[in-house]
């Protein structure tokens, strides 16, 4: 009995035990199939638009399994493991913040929530964990000359913080695993400073998401099985990225833990880089266009990617694998001067993430796209004309436009679509060359019946 409540002490073993139970919960207990069926069953799909990086409808209700999975891990985890009075009321806390984004989440995905009600709805969240739990940004460590912040502003601050992440989350939820995979990353980076810190609660915190993220992305990367988090899971996601940031910051400027880190705010930066860069930059695009920063488009940085020939897994592998460079710039960087430090994580390391914007890809998209569209023309064309005849029931050229332009192309080894050029550009080369192609078509009859003996 000794050994085995000595085992549970150890709070690595916990880690790893956290995790993998919660995996197991999440891909073992059937508990996405079940969504999955529901939702199909009752239409509750995310019907794909213009803009949409899937051409199916796919079940969206993803993220009530999130929160299920890492809810019921925290509780049970939270009773084995001995934690003090004051973490059971930061979960509880933590807990019922999340009830409310969930809901909220769930409301939208169905039927639709005005801007304002989902920003009150946030607050309300922000508000239980800031009040009820002391979760606040206490200190900026001398980032930009400040030090200790004055209450009511720590409390503003903190707010903007949740806000900003939330929504940040909810934007980069466009591809097949990216939320989650930033996810992940950010609450390996939190997990491990917990970890070695000795920090309880929010250790399993951040190992329990790891755990539930892990076991949706299963599903979330199917081809048979695949469900969306929607926006009750990007949101819960969101939420408690933000909340571990802050956990983090403030337990690193108040505790003085026994591996400081010097550097906070410019490490918190580098983990959540990407999510923050591409949400301030789609914000500045839509402002500059007179648009409302919330309305809908396809200016992400991982629409992009799509763009330029990737499909979704290497989009978001290709995405992480620069946030864990930028991380490594910030650790690397870490003994120079903190504002040096900012502008090398911040300008240089976010850098990375900008590079499918050089317009050396306009040109080698533009020409991929050309060719792949040329080739779908020309094998239009060819079936047309058997054994050197022209067939009776042609396809009209309209059709055939319709088809070769609009029609995505799948790859059967992957389940995966490529998108199909829409732009002006292309819509012109294909009505060209539809043209041209008509026109050798009416030269070729015209030729047959002036040879033909009458």
């Amino acid at each position: 009995m000794n050994s085995f409540q000595n085992l549970f002490s150890n709070l690595y073993f916990l880690a790893i035990l956290s995790t993998v139970i919660t995996f197991i919960i999440s891909t073992k207990m059937y508990l996405y199939p079940v969504i999955i069926h529901v939702s199909k069953k009752k239409m509750l799909m995310d019907e794909p638009v213009d803009r949409s990086a899937h051409k199916t409808m796919v079940p969206r209700l993803g993220g009530l399994g999130l929160f299920i999975t890492f809810t019921l891990s925290l509780i049970i985890f939270g009773l084995v493991v001995n934690l003090k009075m004051f973490d059971f009321i930061q979960i509880n806390s933590l807990i019922a913040a999340a009830i409310i984004l969930v809901f909220l989440g769930v409301k939208d995905d169905l039927v639709l929530l005005a801007p304002k009600k989902k920003l009150i709805g946030q607050l309300v969240s922000v508000a239980i964990v800031i009040f009820l739990s002391d979760v606040r940004i206490k200190s900026l460590e001398g980032l930009l000359g400040v030090g200790e912040l004055p209450y009511l502003v720590s409390v503003l601050f903190t707010f903007f913080v949740f806000i900003l992440v939330i929504n940040a989350f909810n934007l980069i939820d466009g591809i097949d695993g990216l939320a989650g995979t930033m996810a992940i990353l950010a609450c390996g980076a939190f997990g491990l400073f917990f970890l070695i810190n000795g920090h309880n609660m929010m250790t399993l915190v951040s190992f329990i998401l790891i755990g539930s993220l892990a076991g949706f992305l299963t599903y979330n990367f199917s081809t048979k099985r695949k469900i969306f988090m929607g926006d009750c899971g990007s949101m819960f996601v969101g939420f408690l990225m933000a909340y571990q940031g802050i956990r983090f910051l403030a337990y690193n400027a108040t505790e003085i833990p026994a591996n400081h880190l010097n550097n906070a705010p410019i490490l918190l930066l580098a983990i959540l880089s990407f999510p923050l860069l591409d949400t301030l930059r789609v914000f500045a695009i839509r402002i500059k266009e007179k648009r409302s920063p919330f309305s809908a488009d396809r200016n992400h940085i991982h629409h992009r990617l799509l763009d330029i020939g990737l499909n979704h897994k290497k989009a978001t592998m290709l995405l992480a694998i620069c946030t864990l460079f930028n991380l490594l710039i910030a650790f690397c960087v870490s003994p120079l001067n903190i504002h040096l430090q900012l502008f090398l994580t911040v300008v240089v390391g976010s850098s990375l993430y900008l590079f499918p914007l050089l317009s050396v890809f306009d040109e080698e998209h533009a020409e991929s796209v050309l060719i792949r569209a040329n080739d779908s023309k020309r094998n239009a064309v060819k079936n047309l004309i058997v054994d050197g005849r022209v067939q009776k029931k042609m396809l009209p050229i309209e059709n055939t436009k319709a088809a070769v332009v609009m029609k995505p192309t799948y790859n059967l080894e992957s389940s995966k679509e490529t998108e199909m050029d829409n732009s002006e550009e292309g819509r012109s080369e294909t009505q060209k060359f539809i043209s041209d192609r008509s026109a050798i078509l009416k030269e070729s009859i015209k030729s047959r019946k002036e040879n033909t003996p009458t």
